[in-house]
């Protein structure tokens, strides 16, 4: 698997994350485990975070690569 792959999947991934995070602070959904309910501000960082991991991941996806591997006649 190459690199712009790699961050092309966990851009995609990190953006799932945070939609989902973003989908239960909108809705207001209880979120349990165990016996301890999970408070909202954790869903607001579980969004803010991950969103970030996305863009980065993306953006360093669409750049070229700034090094390259060449055989140099030595």
């Amino acid at each position: 698997m190459s690199l712009r792959v790699y961050l092309i999947a966990s851009g995609c991934i990190f953006a799932l994350v945070a939609l989902g995070h973003l989908v239960r602070v909108i809705s207001q959904w209880e979120a349990q485990v165990g016996d301890w309910s999970v408070p909202m501000w954790i869903s607001w960082i579980g969004t803010v975070v991950p969103a970030a991991f996305s863009v980065t991941a993306l953006r360093l996806a669409k750049r070229k690569p700034a090094w390259r591997w060449h055989n140099s006649n030595r």
